[in-house]
């Protein structure tokens, strides 16, 4: 009979691991790349966004919590990397405790869209998530089409830099939000393909504060060559190495570098980023989700907190904080994204967690929803010598910049 990983189940598989050829003995094309193939799956269930803080041996707890052999778990990440199937593999940062940060809302018009669009995404290194938007109806804010994330480094002023931008895209507003709290962060499309309306956990959502953390040079060379992406080829076991090389430090000065900056909460989670919104040829032609939507409620002031932890209870959710729209957004104060390949289905969370607000006393007095169309994310640049050189590169003073 044919034989060979995608033809095994996941246990079989597992339980002969050692009998499979090398994987550099073994022609590229035979390791499955798709997220439907269960080894794939599995591991993916651990290592989009479960792998939280800083962990010295990432793909060897990833191989632990899904029970894929660690040498398994290195070939299948490195085979979906090289596809495209996953984006990109990296140590993300808590980055709203590392920069002032911001959703911002562009009011650019029609014709000016898409090069706006553009610009954001390529020539503006501080610009991370750039998505279009829509919604099913005329509400308050739905002529704002053009959404981004936004960090600017410590020192430098968030709104100097996106007026600098409004005036380079050709915006006629824009709106910054600034989260004030953070109830839910983190991904894992494949994990929650099977959650249901409705779903959550048994206890509220904890909030997590936007304290911004000072960082020595010592510390700021660690993290910056903690957060860099890796490339296919340097996906190995013993992963840390050649980073603290990188950053002039021993091995064990780099894990405790890391690990006081786990402590001290800027440390996110080690992921394996899936291209979730384009189709891709190592994923059989698919994408890994159709529909991208921002929730928006508002609730009474002084509701906010309980309003984003009862949110942040369901699984559905893949981010959730606390926002303030302003009258441009009908006050909105409390929001969140939820991910889909079913329109209805993503629509089915939105009404479970309405009424769930309301179970709990939370009234809702407007809520909307905006969907995503066009999107690129990137990880946003969060260093002070980024930024300075970011200023010199496009004719700006640095210092007139600064907050």
């Amino acid at each position: 009979m044919a034989w060979g990983p995608h033809t095994h189940s996941a246990h079989h598989h597992y339980a002969h691991a050692n009998v499979f050829t090398p994987a550099s003995l073994q022609p590229v094309n035979t390791v499955p790349t798709h997220v439907e193939d269960p080894t794939n799956a599995a591991i993916l269930a651990i290592s989009e966004d479960r792998l939280g803080g800083f962990v010295r041996d990432p793909f060897g707890t990833i191989a632990e919590r899904s029970g894929v052999p660690v040498e398994i778990v290195l070939e299948r990440i490195g085979a979906m990397l090289r596809a495209g199937t996953i984006r990109r593999v990296r140590q993300t940062l808590m980055a709203t405790n590392l920069a002032d940060g911001a959703l911002v809302a562009w009011q650019v018009p029609q014709e000016r869209l898409d090069d706006a669009f553009d610009f954001l995404f390529r020539d503006d290194p501080f610009s991370g998530h750039v998505v279009i938007r829509t919604t099913d109806a005329a509400t308050p804010g739905s002529t704002y089409r053009l959404w981004t994330t936004l960090k600017v480094p410590q020192g430098f002023s968030i709104e100097k830099h996106a007026e600098f931008l409004r005036g380079k895209i050709g915006a006629d507003h824009f709106r910054l939000m600034p989260a004030k709290c953070l109830f839910v962060l983190g991904v894992g499309h494949v994990r929650r393909r099977t959650v249901q309306p409705g779903e959550r956990a048994e206890g509220p959502a904890e909030p997590r504060d936007t304290k911004i953390v000072n960082l020595n040079a010592r510390e700021w060379r660690v993290l910056t060559a903690l957060k860099r992406e890796f490339a296919p080829d340097e996906l190995v076991r013993d992963l840390w190495r050649p980073r603290a090389a990188e950053a002039s430090v021993s091995l064990e000065d780099f894990f405790a570098a890391a690990q006081s900056l786990h402590d001290r909460g800027v440390i996110g989670r080690f992921s394996t980023f899936l291209e979730h919104v384009k189709a891709t040829a190592g994923n059989l032609g698919n994408s890994v989700t159709r529909y991208n939507a921002l929730f928006h409620w508002a609730v009474p002031p002084g509701r906010e907190l309980d309003a984003g932890r009862e949110v942040g209870r369901h699984y559905c959710m893949t981010h959730a904080y606390w926002r303030e729209g302003g009258p441009e957004f009908h006050n909105v104060n409390v929001m969140g994204v939820v991910h889909g390949t079913d329109k209805a289905l993503v629509l089915a969370h939105k009404d479970a967690i309405d009424a769930h607000l309301a179970e709990a006393g939370i009234t809702v007095g407007y809520t909307n929803v905006f969907w995503g169309g066009r999107s690129e994310i990137k990880p946003s640049e969060i260093s002070p010598l980024a930024y300075e050189e970011f200023c010199r590169s496009s004719g700006l003073d640095s210092e007139s910049m600064r907050a």
